[in-house]
């Protein structure tokens, strides 16, 4: 296990954190997400400014994010541009 840097307070500031799925992002993040979710699934939470209340297990399961392999993604400012790699979610 190493350690990776991420950025905080609106990308000012760096802090490093253990290499661990439960401090990152990602698909391995979104099951642990998806598991706290159903063990909280009877707590209520606020929607819209607060004006809104509903059950944390009525809501919606995130969609799983779409593959872009293979497209042309625009980089540096629109100045060039690269293929992208990204396979999506698992």
């Amino acid at each position: 296990m190493g350690k990776i840097r991420i950025r905080t307070g609106r990308g000012t500031g760096t802090i490093e954190v253990d290499d661990d799925p439960t401090k990152w992002s990602g698909d391995q993040y979104r099951k642990i997400q998806e598991a706290r979710k159903k063990a909280a699934a009877n707590r209520m939470v606020h929607t819209g400014r607060g004006t809104g209340s509903r059950k944390l297990g009525d809501m919606p399961d995130p969609k799983a994010r779409p593959s872009t392999e293979g497209r042309t993604r625009v980089t540096g400012r629109g100045t060039s541009s690269r293929k992208s790699r990204n396979k999506g979610s698992e």
